[in-house]
């Protein structure tokens, strides 16, 4: 429990060990969830420069055809479920308190659950390198291929009980989320005054609350037929591959949305305060980011166009496909409305904002270009569709966390990470990510398919191949930059202030870093940019009380009980019927204390 008393502003907090695994601070989760996304973030960067090399020459030596499988796939599953997403839900876990003037999310301890939860399932998955073999099947682990007969060691059942994992842990957060932004507001904060971010988280939470479901049942029947021999996705007993992919896809697409909207949440907190004017057409972006949620289920078989689906499901899901991209285009322009006319302060977090833009309309672009089935069908798992998905996911979705990172990073440290290395870190990401993914186009119009590990000199692939791995180069030494740029912060005094950018919304009204109980009193909101609303009006803040008693969630271990005990069952699932009765009686220890655990 935490108490603020008087003028004082901070609580003792212990810093060792045994207080983070203990801690219920949705601050120090949404840390440690940034800090291991991007621990995941390098390693997928390795597995990607290891497949880059391997392509610089024609008929490259550096990776075998199996270990080019398991990196290729490792490296998807690690970026899209173990970087992207927790990077996201570090500043989900962060923020979404102080945007909203809430002391805590509404579960703190089931967000310290899905914390352990998530690095459970990510060291699982990452384990199976050292274990028989990584998964090789593609992070869509396309049936048949993905069955026992085809896939014969652990790797892609290393897939199905990882995938699992993860996704309890996803699911857990993403309901707290969900009730902590709906149940939590301060006072004056009608949902119409949120911050474009947290509507972005919202939209986040519904998606994955109502896709993950999906994608566990397709994950269950592809581990009864790996393992029991059931035969739900093989042709040869009656089962359907087809199938697994309605029901990876019907997924699958959400899950790009859920990548891609924290970013524009983000980009859409950074553009206002960096040009200094209130974001143009709020309720657009806000309506359009809602749209994106509710469409993304309508679109998933477009990625099945060439399987046969017949001329009724192409016209329906191509005409969905367009129509998506019209809410995205009215986000594009309502950013450029914001900067148009402002006063533009160009520091990194804006070159990066600002490069999200650009980068995610020429994958916004070519993705309106595959609503097209012949066009779709000249391009499929050829390298234009491996270009399309990293300028989404790279141009998009990485440039967006790292614009957040420079603009939040004063805020969660109290330290301004130093401008002139930002600089040179974003100038050598934007180079390098358009000298990988871009010649990536020509390869496929030029038809290098997707997914093969060697190629011969006369297939004229051997120039763009060389650049991209160059590319790709230029991206590692640019994170390599970035990260000697936090370290040589995190060794300075903190210089940033309270609110060094002069920022619109809730979290700038407090310390930096925050304190245990965020706030030492609830502001009230009375607009929709409540600290430019305050200062505009002469509205100071409110006064501490001189008996101010703030009541916080005391530190549990069960949680990580908890998350020990859903491990063994993950790890129970592939080997012996005792780790995984070992499982069921620590998960049942733990629930039990749970329960009875004391938060007074």
């Amino acid at each position: 429990m935490a108490t603020a008393i008087g003028a004082m502003t901070h609580t003792e907090e212990d810093y060792g060990l045994w207080s983070w695994l203990t801690t219920v601070d949705h601050k120090r989760i949404g840390a440690v969830y940034t800090v291991a996304g991007f621990l995941f973030f390098l390693v997928g960067g390795l597995e990607a420069v290891a497949v880059r090399t391997q392509l610089a020459v024609p008929n490259g030596t550096v990776l075998d055809a199996e270990s080019y499988n398991q990196f290729f796939t490792m490296h998807a599953l690690t970026m899209i479920f173990l970087a992207i997403m927790p990077m996201g839900a570090g500043f989900f876990n962060y923020f979404i308190p102080l945007q909203i003037g809430a002391r805590d999310v509404a579960f703190p301890r089931l967000n310290a659950l899905s914390l352990w939860i998530f690095l459970g399932g990510g060291l699982l998955l990452n384990s199976s390198f050292f274990l028989g073999g990584a998964p090789n099947g593609g992070w869509f682990g396309y049936a048949p291929l993905s069955s026992i007969e085809y896939a014969k060691t652990s790797g892609m059942t290393f897939y199905v009980v990882g995938l699992l994992t993860l996704g309890v842990s996803t699911l857990i957060a993403s309901l707290n989320f969900a009730v902590t932004i709906i149940n939590m507001r301060a006072p004056g904060m009608s949902m119409m005054r949120l911050p474009v971010f947290i509507w972005m988280v919202l939209v986040v939470a519904f998606l994955l609350i109502l896709s993950l479901p999906v994608l566990t049942v397709g994950l269950l029947q592809l581990y009864f037929d790996r393992v029991w021999g059931t035969s739900f996705f093989s042709p040869a007993t009656g089962g359907d591959p087809i199938l697994w992919q309605h029901i990876f896809w019907i997924f699958g697409h959400p899950e790009v949305y859920v990548l891609i909207l924290p970013s524009m949440g983000i980009v859409s907190e950074v553009l206002p305060v960096m040009s200094k004017k209130p974001l143009f057409g709020y309720s657009a972006i806000v309506f359009a980011g809602a749209a994106i949620g509710v469409l993304g289920f309508g679109v998933w078989a477009h990625h099945m166009f060439t399987t046969g689906l017949g001329p009724v499901p192409q016209v329906v899901f191509s005409a969905s496909t367009m129509a998506i991209g019209i809410p995205t285009g009215i986000k594009i322009f309502n950013w450029l409305g914001t900067m148009y006319g402002g006063n533009i302060r160009f520091v990194t977090a804006t070159y990066f904002a600002v490069a999200f833009i650009a980068m995610f309309t020429i994958g916004g672009i070519s993705g309106v270009m595959h609503a097209s089935p012949p066009v779709d069908g000249h391009h499929q798992d050829s390298y234009f569709v491996v270009a399309h998905l990293h300028y989404v996911l790279f141009g998009g979705a990485i440039m967006g966390i790292f614009s957040g990172l420079f603009y939040w990073f004063p805020k969660m440290s109290g330290r301004m990470l130093d401008e002139g290395l930002g600089k040179i870190t974003f100038w050598l990401m934007f180079v390098g990510m358009n000298l990988t993914f871009f010649p990536m186009h020509f390869l496929g119009l030029a038809g290098m398919p997707r997914r093969i590990y060697r190629y011969d000199a006369d297939l004229g692939w051997e120039t763009w191949n060389m650049v991209a791995t160059l590319g790709s180069y230029t991206i590692a030494l640019s994170v390599f930059i970035f990260l000697i740029n936090v370290i040589k912060t995190m060794r300075k005094d903190k210089d940033a202030g309270d609110d060094p950018w002069g920022g619109a919304t809730l979290e700038w009204a407090t310390s930096s870093p925050p304190p245990a109980h965020d706030f030492d009193v609830i502001p009230e909101v009375r607009d929709r940019d409540p600290l430019w609303h305050d200062r505009d009006h002469g509205i100071a803040r409110a006064a501490v009380p001189e008996h101010n008693h703030i009541h916080m969630p005391p530190p549990s271990y069960f949680p990580l009980i908890v998350a020990l005990g859903a491990l063994l069952l993950a790890v129970g699932s592939m080997t012996h019927l005792s780790v995984l009765g070992l499982g069921v009686v620590i998960c049942i220890y733990g629930v039990w204390g749970w329960a009875l655990e004391p938060t007074d």
